[in-house]
């Protein structure tokens, strides 16, 4: 992506957010927050080639930075910082002894870190504990005040934009080369000088940045946290909307995540029509999951974004092809 595609993104996410009704912009913050997590799974898994389903920690780590701090008094621009700091800091912290793992190993070791994440929350007076933290003030940075849910889905646009302009310097840089190199052979990459334990950590510290500043935003957008608003299906949301929209690709976690939230929101307003069971939202919820990763796997093993890119090459050779 070129600077001025980058332009038009950003100009696309603020029109939408100053053009939709309050109806719609709940699922468009939502959906901003989630692809800003996805596009550091996309980093992580698709680019370093580390599996991770602990991403939902991570965001919870930055929310319950943000929230907490900011009930203590502190200022919101303080407290909306601190939240991807301490979530990378988390991510140093656990990242040291997990990441000499591999594959289903590393995963069910990230996985096992939001399960004690909650734990811990649970038990921690100064969070709230069981009952959730009250009270979260609204962000504000000097004169300005995000009030409005419209404000927070231009706050997290400028969020999105950035985090994509961050990955997209990384990867056209030497230690986005070093990645690559990771994801196709740990050994290569050390034989030719890449320092694999370094970057190794330092990707899954910035997945876990970004992670952390999207729990920040939500926090002050929501005003409300509670372990049960980190459940251990949101680790695994991340890494599904990531394989749809494609692992390699940038665009990945945008696309991924739009295509999942507006597929799960429409079923979920099928679940709770009248008629259905009580247990429909939930059973839909894991059903559309399952099957999502599995047709990814089967048949779309690059994401949408993969077959996009492949169908414009294939374009764009016949074109250049003589009549």
């Amino acid at each position: 992506m070129g600077r001025y595609a980058f332009v038009a993104l950003l100009v696309g996410a603020l029109s939408l957010a100053s053009l939709l009704d309050e109806s719609a912009l709940q699922l468009y913050v939502l959906f901003l927050l989630t692809a800003i997590v996805t596009v550091g799974v996309c980093l992580l898994m698709g680019y370093a080639g580390q599996v991770s389903l602990g991403q939902g920690a991570f965001y919870a780590a930055g929310a319950y930075t943000a929230g907490v701090l900011a009930t203590q008094g502190y200022p919101g621009l303080f407290a909306l910082i601190a939240a991807p700091l301490v979530a990378a800091a988390v991510a140093l912290l656990v990242g040291v002894p997990l990441l000499t793992l591999r594959g289903h190993h590393l995963a069910f070791a990230t996985l096992a870190t939001h399960l004690i994440f909650l734990s811990v929350v649970g038990e921690m007076p100064l969070a709230g504990g069981d009952v959730g933290l009250q009270g979260i003030p609204r962000l504000r940075v000097g004169p300005v005040a995000f009030e409005s849910l419209r404000s927070y889905a231009f706050l997290s646009s400028f969020a999105l934009v950035a985090v994509l302009v961050v990955v997209q310097n990384i990867l056209a840089s030497r230690p986005g080369r070093a990645l690559r190199a990771l994801s196709s052979s740990e050994e290569g990459a050390a034989a030719v000088g890449v320092p694999v334990g370094r970057y190794k950590l330092a990707v899954f510290a910035l997945s876990a940045a970004f992670a952390g500043l999207a729990g920040g935003i939500y926090a002050f957008h929501i005003g409300y946290l509670a372990p049960g608003s980190f459940p251990v299906l949101l680790s695994i949301e991340y890494v599904v909307m990531a394989a749809i929209g494609g692992l390699g690709s940038l665009s990945g976690g945008v696309v991924g995540s739009a295509v999942v939230i507006l597929l799960v929101h429409v079923l979920s307003r099928l679940a709770t029509m009248q008629g259905m069971p009580d247990t429909a939202p939930a059973i839909l919820s894991y059903a559309v999951y399952a099957t999502l990763l599995i047709l990814a796997v089967l048949f779309l093993p690059a994401g949408i974004s993969g077959v996009a890119a492949s169908a414009h090459a294939r374009i764009s050779q016949r074109w250049k092809q003589p009549s």
